[in-house]
């Protein structure tokens, strides 16, 4: 996909349209990465959210406490 700098008041940038939005899964609002290679290639990844493992760990023990009867009758 080839897209072309533009003017955004007194900077320059580069405008994403509905399409590139869904394609990589950002919306307005979003942060993203921005990495510079030698070479000058330009990498803009999205910053997603993680769950650290101890909350991870906690949420799935609630999970199973609280669907514990349901997980029985399926096993």
């Amino acid at each position: 996909m080839t897209k072309t700098i533009s003017k955004v008041g007194n900077s320059q940038g580069i405008i994403f349209d509905a399409a590139l939005m869904d394609l990589a899964r950002v919306k307005v609002g979003d942060q993203v990465n921005i990495t510079v290679h030698e070479g000058g290639s330009i990498v803009i990844t999205p910053v997603r959210p993680s769950i650290d493992p101890a909350k991870a760990g906690a949420a799935a023990k609630k999970l199973i406490r609280k669907n514990a009867a349901l997980f029985k009758r399926l096993s």
